[in-house]
């Protein structure tokens, strides 16, 4: 197992450790792009689950933030980690 694969087995532990990790990356397959109301709302979850879910993500680096100088209505996109993060919980477990 090379290092690349091992960190996003150790990234896909992560996720799924943690119900709106999971709930947000499921999302994500649907959407180009997300901001937490749109998700929240799919999701009937507080908008407050999903931005934290949101900046746990973002620290990780599976996804990055589009508009950084906003302070509401931020939008969100996979990073390439996020993508093979995503591609392999598609695999496991949706």
């Amino acid at each position: 197992m090379d290092d690349k694969t091992g960190s996003i087995e150790e990234l896909l532990r992560w996720v799924v450790s943690v119900d709106r990790r999971l709930v947000l990356m499921e999302s994500m397959k649907g959407h180009t792009m997300v901001k937490a109301s749109d998700i929240a709302h799919e999701t009937s979850r507080s908008t407050q689950n999903i931005s934290h879910a949101l900046k746990e993500l973002e620290e990780k680096g599976l996804i990055e933030c589009l508009t950084p100088e906003k302070i509401t209505w931020k939008k969100y996109v996979l990073t390439d980690i996020g993508k093979d993060v995503l591609k392999k919980l598609d695999e496991k477990y949706f």
